[in-house]
């Protein structure tokens, strides 16, 4: 099926500063597609550019087949969008913001505007300058998925929700793709995304440096796994099995390996001795997204 969003060398730059390079970007139908990056790193940009808020200087971006610039008005009708830096009328409350933006849109279904409402329990008859951060970004939610968009482009969503309203949220992401709508989810949070993305992309110094699914990038981490013997083993014996990149001695009964790839081949040396104990840690994705993350000069971004 055709990429709901696909940009081909998307290239947007302010003077001398960098904002995105040649951005590669492909995000499937009826999938939830995590964008990672640091604060900084560009992921606002790319989305500001997406949706035609500012224009690219160089390369393509298409939202639903359409060109996102001649075509902005009709990819708007069917895109729910929450910025980074969400902004709403002071005076107006939620309830008016609502009227408001269902013009432009496929009008809104009250039903699904009560059931966002009861679901985030969003202040919707309070000004905007009364409430708190967190119900302000309630409301953003309301606005962004209330016509049942095709494409959901979420920019930090859960900024300022506690805890319960974070899950809830990502419950309400697992929902929409499963009624086949899209989702590009904007986070500087591996924890938030990786609970949701079918596939994801980093982004670092306004440049895509790693595209994958979670599974496949489990698989480039290393994991730990501790054996311990009823009696002596030579470390040597695992240092060269396939996947093991450091063998660790605890006395002559206990070894520590760090594996990369399946351990069937740790497995299968340990059945040849008297194993006590096996354990294995999961893979620690931390690690590898900040590896991506300082690159290798240690450094971060410094783009929009």
């Amino acid at each position: 099926m055709a990429a709901v969003v696909q940009t081909r060398a998307l290239t947007k730059r302010y003077g001398r500063a960098r904002g995105v390079e040649d951005l590669d970007l492909e995000v499937a139908p009826g999938t939830i597609f995590g964008f990672l990056g640091p604060n900084g790193a560009g992921k606002s940009t790319t989305i500001r550019t997406l949706l035609d808020f500012q224009r690219p200087t160089s390369g393509e971006a298409r939202v639903f087949g359409l060109d996102s610039r001649r075509d902005s008005v009709a990819i708007h009708r069917r895109v729910g969008y929450l910025p980074g830096e969400l902004t709403l009328y002071d005076r107006l409350t939620g309830r008016e913001h609502v009227r408001l933006l269902a013009g432009p849109r496929r009008a809104a279904s009250p039903a699904v505007v009560d059931a966002l409402v009861e679901r985030f329990g969003v202040e919707l008859d309070r000004p905007v300058r009364d409430l708190s951060k967190g119900n302000r970004q309630k409301v953003g939610l309301v606005l962004a998925f209330m016509h049942e968009p095709e494409l959901l482009v979420l920019d930090e969503p859960t900024s300022g929700l506690d805890p319960l309203m974070q899950d809830e949220f990502l419950r309400l992401l697992r929902e929409t793709a499963a009624e086949g709508r899209t989702v590009l989810l904007s986070s500087h949070s591996l924890d938030e995304v990786q609970r949701v993305a079918d596939r994801v992309s980093l982004i670092r110094d306004g440049r895509l440096v790693v595209t994958a699914t979670i599974a496949e990038l489990q698989a480039q981490v290393p994991r730990s796994v501790a054996l311990s013997f009823e009696s002596p083993v030579a470390p040597g014996e695992f240092a060269g099995l396939p996947g093991v990149t450091d063998v660790v001695a605890d006395g002559d009964r206990a070894l520590t390996l760090s594996v990369t790839g399946p351990v069937d081949p740790v497995v299968k040396a340990a059945a040849r001795h008297t194993t006590v104990e096996i354990t294995a840690q999961p893979a620690d994705l931390e690690t590898l997204f900040l590896r991506y993350y300082r690159g290798p000069d240690g450094g971060g971004g410094d783009g929009r």
